[in-house]
């Protein structure tokens, strides 16, 4: 099920608006990408993490990627349920497989599929909905207007 932005705790907004300033920094540094990504659980942020995939010559090492293996080492288990990722931009089909086989249930992001390049989906006939199982709850726009400059067009 699709949530709406009014059901994203204070807590929530606020980590998301931490990772939207880390990809706009980000941006600028050498080898990354202004993507930026979270994972909380429980009031508190597990792992953080920027798009590394130039940085570390991966193309798996997206920010949610990177943020889900981080968050897995940190809670030394693969079981990452009750967790709540955080993205500036919709997660890719790669992401979302991630975050469905990990356990992760909540998705917050800002910049949505709709309003951005296509180039960051490889598989643009599928659908965030295609990835919901359960109670699965994935919320986009989330402060979207913060973001959107570096994804509408492809340049980041």
């Amino acid at each position: 099920m699709t949530g709406h932005p009014e059901n994203v705790t204070e807590f929530e907004r606020a980590r998301l608006a931490e990772a939207i300033g880390r990809a706009i920094s980000a941006r600028s540094e050498t080898g990354k990408s202004g993507i930026a990504a979270a994972v909380l659980r429980d009031g508190r942020v597990i792992s953080e993490a920027e798009n590394e995939v130039h940085l570390q010559s991966d193309p798996t090492r997206h920010a949610e990627m990177v943020a889900i293996h981080r968050a897995a080492q940190a809670l030394d288990t693969t079981d990452l349920s009750g967790c709540v990722l955080i993205s500036t931009l919709q997660p890719c089909e790669m992401c979302l497989s991630a975050m469905r086989f990990a356990g992760i249930d909540r998705v917050i992001f800002a910049a949505t599929k709709a309003n951005v390049a296509l180039k960051y989906f490889a598989f643009p006939h599928l659908e965030i909905d295609d990835f919901q199982r359960g109670d699965f709850v994935a919320i986009g726009g989330v402060d979207e207007h913060r973001i959107l400059h570096l994804y509408a067009h492809g340049t980041e």
